[in-house]
């Protein structure tokens, strides 16, 4: 029987099958609610984004706004497309292992999608791997390269091990190591091991030719900067030993006290007029950047000593590429001046950072670390920089691809969306000159990665931007073709997101953009002191977090500010760099609430605007000039499209909290002394840190999370916004505080650690013990904290429930599990826990599977499932099963953000003819490959 006929005769068939199942009367009202909100958008950076076949006849892509592997045939005509394989929540990287099969990397699913592919190119998953949490990469490598080595963040549900998030000096950055031919039989996998390497979150891999090493790259690396307190750094300014001047703004209004950035040179910790603080740092940070994994060790293991890292690289690790000859490693990297000082025109200070906050770079690892500037033309004392400087810089380099004879080398500049070619000698000796001459333009914009079709004289470049594949002459330098892929997200994400990354368009010299810091939508986990000495002081026209009456009571005054200047002076000292994630429905931005639009002039109440987030972030359009140094600020229509983007990005749930949204028994301690334990005049933590999931229940994804966007008397020398607490496990790492907390006495010195910054305005607080422990007998607060061994257990336990905060989303959201007839004792309890979650409505449960084309299903309640076919009723979960994995099938269930099952289950497209259907309706007998 001829394919396309074999497909068209199982949907009759599997139609006959269904219609004996119960006829329910249509979908759950969850179900129905979710074509209202059918996409939610996450903005995870790609990594490994495409990857060609051993035989170079398939080409495969992440699609990951779809959720999707895209599988495309190669020939000399271009790519045609083959089929589109469901996996799970945002992948971020692909690796081939043979022709017929290839495994993808799912950053928000915490899992890897093994996809089986058959010869007409259409593939399905076989099997699912369960990891740690955020996988962003993998490599082959290892005996006969059949070893998978994936990078993970050191936590996440389904880690075997305790994350010892509290503990001093572990590392939190890990590798997983899988046996691909041998992957155990248990829910997850099993993998051959776990190396936790001494950095942040990693990200890159890379592997010889041989597969005999594989070098794992941290994301954020750091750059040994950190900061110290005010509460460390004597007043009176720099005269006085204190903050290095100018000390007022330039109507000689002062400054208030803050605290100073700290870099270490490598003998001492010095401030930016070269002071030196070691006495004041309680830890180092050796800054190892780069790790070198023996693969073929039995278990694979970092190489002992110095040999098995570098340091030194860069602060922003994006991607590392092998050359095949001299084995250099090539680390495309971003390198962060914060240990500089100011925004604005540095006429007043003499100083500024506008326009040359980072450098963009490729550092090559040999016997040595040499970083190599990629645009060494920029004078940055221009300003504006001339046009003719702007063509030749390369901004953001991520993905990179080096030829087979190891004499070129191609980068992906993300924010210029262009492709440098390079000599690779030349940026080995450092001898290269910056000329458009050697860049390829790419139509789509924001290049994430390539591979190259040397037999063809091709490149297959994803755009991220318009989520699309250029096909790439590498001798003629030109974007020859461009193939979209199917893409879910709305228009205003597709048309904003490019004033976040395009470097082009933001910095006149075409070096930095918003992006920049705010990488991929999050932060560069450093502190900046970008005060402006030339502006001026703003009024701050609140709202603030009124005082219980206990604390009215206690302090004998209803001023919620105890007498503090609310009003934003321009200086402000070192600030951590904040996440644009969930800035819908909290109010005023960053750590002041300075971005407000509360203070307009045709405000007419104190709070007016100020819960207008979309013109809140409008206030940012300032940024363009005095940091990021373009010679205009965007136009209001370039700014509203922008906004309108970045009001949409969401954090994704939480790795600490567990699956089925239950608090251990300390974090429940913890959250009920949250809530209901007076510690200060405002009352309990929570009457500032407010958490309610429900404050506006029209919206997609309503409430507060650590906040209700008030600002603060919050014991500082300035008002600071109350900080919402989602992200707070993003910052573990940093132990050892450079002051006394409360009643708590100085930090011992605690050796190497992995962040220089921590977890409040300044990053000067290292951990959430320390955080609590500012409750204790501070001389306003009377009813704080008591120091017993009571209270301290509080304290702990508070911590642990902020580690596991709530979020907009729930911990399963993404979660998957791939059920067959073999694996059914191990994964059925899974399934339970995702049908019970979906239940509860945590999430969208949806379920893919191919019995010769693909089939999706939807959870519509009441253990009931709708199959895409618009004429079937929804069939029990066991039938579907049953159906599903007879014959050594697979069934793949994935729990998808509340709104987005339609979408991902049953229609595509949303256009309300389901995907089954169509595919029915679009197939061609004469075709075999005319249905995915």
């Amino acid at each position: 029987m001829h394919p396309s006929a074999a497909s068209r005769s199982f949907r009759r068939s599997i139609h006959s099958l269904l219609a004996i199942a119960p006829l329910l009367a249509g979908l759950s009202a969850s179900a129905e609610a979710s074509a209202a909100t059918p996409y939610t958008l996450f903005e995870s950076g790609q990594v490994r984004p495409v990857a060609l076949s051993p035989s170079q006849n398939l080409l495969f892509a992440v699609n990951t706004p779809d959720n999707r592997l895209e599988i495309y045939h190669v020939d000399a005509n271009g790519l045609s497309h083959r089929s589109s394989v469901p996996v799970g929540l945002e992948p971020v990287s692909v690796a081939v292992r043979s022709d017929n099969e290839v495994w993808v990397v799912n950053h928000l699913s915490d899992s890897v999608s093994i996809v089986q592919v058959g010869p007409l190119g259409r593939g399905v998953v076989k099997r699912t791997l369960l990891v740690g949490d955020e996988p962003r990469d993998i490599v082959f490598a290892g005996p006969g390269k059949n070893r998978a080595f994936i990078t993970t963040a050191h936590r996440g549900q389904n880690v075997p091990y305790d994350p010892q998030l509290t503990t001093p000096g572990v590392g939190r950055a890990d590798v997983w190591v899988f046996d691909a031919g041998n992957l155990g039989a248990t829910l997850g996998g099993t993998p051959l091991n776990i190396l936790t390497l001494f950095s942040d979150t990693p990200r890159a891999l890379a592997v010889t030719p041989d597969g005999s090493r594989v070098y794992a790259a941290a994301f954020h690396s750091g750059n040994r900067t950190t900061a110290l307190s005010e509460l460390a750094v004597p007043d009176g300014g720099e005269a006085a030993g204190g903050v290095p001047g100018p000390n007022t703004n330039w109507q000689g209004i002062p400054a208030p006290e803050v605290g100073i950035m700290l870099k270490h040179d490598g003998a001492h910790w010095r401030d930016v007029v070269g002071r030196s603080w070691d006495s004041s740092v309680p830890f180092t940070l050796p800054d190892k950047d780069v790790f070198v994994i023996d693969a073929n060790a039995n278990p694979p293991a970092q190489l002992a000593g110095a040999s098995g890292y570098y340091t030194g690289v860069g602060t922003i690790l994006f991607n590392m590429a092998v050359n095949p000859v001299n084995g250099k490693v090539y680390v495309s990297n971003t390198e962060a001046r914060n240990d500089l000082r100011f925004e604005g025109p540095g006429t007043f200070a003499g100083e500024t950072l506008r326009g040359h906050l980072h450098e963009s770079r490729i550092t090559v690892l040999g016997t040595g670390v040499t970083p190599r500037h990629l645009n060494k033309h920029i004078d940055y004392d221009a300003y504006p920089a001339p046009a003719s400087v702007n063509e030749k810089t390369l901004s953001q380099p991520v993905g990179m691809a080096v030829s087979s004879d190891g004499a070129k080398l191609y980068v992906a500049a993300f924010g210029s969306s262009k492709i440098g070619v390079f000599d690779t000698a030349a940026l080995e000796n450092d001898t290269f000159t910056p000329s458009a001459a050697n860049h390829i333009e790419l139509s789509g914009g924001g290049p994430t990665g390539m591979v190259l079709d040397e037999a063809r004289g091709r490149m297959y470049v994803l755009t991220r931007f318009d989520n699309a594949i250029a096909v790439v002459d590498t001798a003629a330098k030109a974007e020859i073709g461009h193939v979209a892929m199917h893409n879910p997200e709305p228009t205003s994400v597709i048309e904003g997101r490019a004033f976040l990354y395009d470097a082009r368009l933001s910095a006149s010299n075409g070096e930095s953009a918003c992006g920049s810091c705010h990488v991929f939508g999050d932060f560069d986990s450093l502190a900046w002191d970008l005060g402006n000495p030339d502006g001026t002081v703003l009024n701050n026209p609140g709202p603030f977090v009124p005082l219980s009456p206990e604390g009215e009571a206690a302090f004998g005054t209803t001023d919620p500010l105890l007498g503090q200047d609310p009003d934003f002076h321009p200086m402000k000292g070192p600030m951590t760099t904040q996440s644009l994630r969930g800035m819908a429905n909290h109010g005023p931005m960053h750590w002041r609430g300075d971005r407000t639009g509360g203070n307009d002039e045709a405000s007419s109440q104190p709070d007016d605007g100020a819960f207008d987030e979309d013109a809140g972030f409008k206030k940012f359009n300032g940024a363009f000039v005095d940091l990021l140094g373009r010679d205009t600020t965007l136009s209001a229509a370039q700014m509203q499209k922008f906004t309108d983007f970045i009001l949409q990005v969401m954090y994704p749930p939480n790795p600490i909290r567990n699956l089925d949204n239950s608090l251990t028994a300390s974090q429940q301690a913890g959250r009920d002394f949250f809530f209901n334990v007076t510690v200060a005049g405002q009352g309990a933590c929570e009457a500032c840190h407010r958490v309610d999931e429900e404050a506006n229940p029209g919206d997609a994804f309503p409430g507060f999370f650590g906040t209700a966007g008030f600002g603060s008397f919050d014991a500082t020398t300035q008002i600071l916004k109350v900080p919402h607490l989602r992200n707070v496990y993003q910052k573990v790492g940093m132990f050892g505080a450079g002051f006394t907390s409360g009643n708590r006495p100085p930090d011992p010195f605690l050796g190497d650690q992995v962040r220089g910054f921590g977890l409040n305005h300044d990053g000067t607080v290292p951990e959430l013990f320390t955080f609590n422990s500012g409750f204790d007998e501070v001389p306003l607060n009377p009813l704080g904290i008591p120091n017993t061994p009571a209270g301290t257990q509080a304290k702990l336990d508070m911590e642990q429930y902020q580690l596991a905060f709530e979020t907009n989303l729930a911990p399963i959201v993404g979660q998957q599990v791939t059920l067959t007839q073999d694996n059914c004792a191990v994964t059925s309890p899974r399934v339970d826990l995702l049908v019970a979650r979906a239940d509860a409505g945590e999430c969208d449960l949806v379920a893919k599977g191919r019995i010769v084309e693909e089939i999706g299903f939807v959870y519509v309640g009441s253990g009931q499932f709708k199959v895409d076919i618009g004429a079937s009723p929804p069939i029990s979960r066991a039938l579907m099963e049953a159906v599903m994995t007879a014959g050594n099938l697979a069934l793949t269930y994935t729990c998808a953000p509340p709104g987005s099952g339609v979408r991902m289950g049953i229609d595509r497209d949303l256009d309300g003819y389901l995907d089954g259907d169509e595919r029915i309706a679009c197939s061609d007998p004469a075709d075999p490959t005319s249905t995915p």
